[in-house]
């Protein structure tokens, strides 16, 4: 799969790399998700983020009309994603579990990825899964 992970810290370079092994297509940037850097996403399918970038309405529409149909996050939360115009554009969003460990963040955002890649959902809030997001 073709990603890009936003907003990634220098202590999770490492990680990311080590957990993805060349199985995707990963860029990883320092850069926030926004208007300014959204063209880094043109020709991904999926995109990684942090809960410093916010997915509004606007946000996720302009993600939608460059092709990207994936969205991870790199926390335990999504209050920072719109869920609603999410699941009206059909939007794949997963999160990663509740832990601590940048190590155990980075290998489970990275399945994410490959669960999508295996045709299925990665997380009770993708649409897939259920027809209900949970926060």
């Amino acid at each position: 799969m073709k990603a890009i992970a936003y907003n990634v810290l220098e202590c999770e370079k490492r990680h990311l790399a080590e957990a993805n092994s060349k199985v995707h297509d990963l860029t990883l940037i320092s850069n926030e998700l926004n208007q300014s850097t959204i063209h880094y996403s043109v020709g991904k399918e999926a995109v990684v983020i942090s809960d410093r970038d916010v997915l509004d309405e606007k946000m996720l529409f302009e993600l939608y009309k460059i092709g990207v149909r994936y969205i991870t996050s790199r926390s335990h939360t999504v209050l920072h994603i719109d869920l609603l115009k999410a699941e009206a554009l059909k939007l794949h969003i997963a999160r990663v579990s509740d832990s601590n460990s940048t190590a155990e963040i980075a290998e489970h955002t990275i399945a994410n990825l490959t669960q999508w890649t295996l045709q299925g959902c990665s997380s009770s809030i993708c649409p897939c899964h259920s027809s209900n997001y949970k926060r």
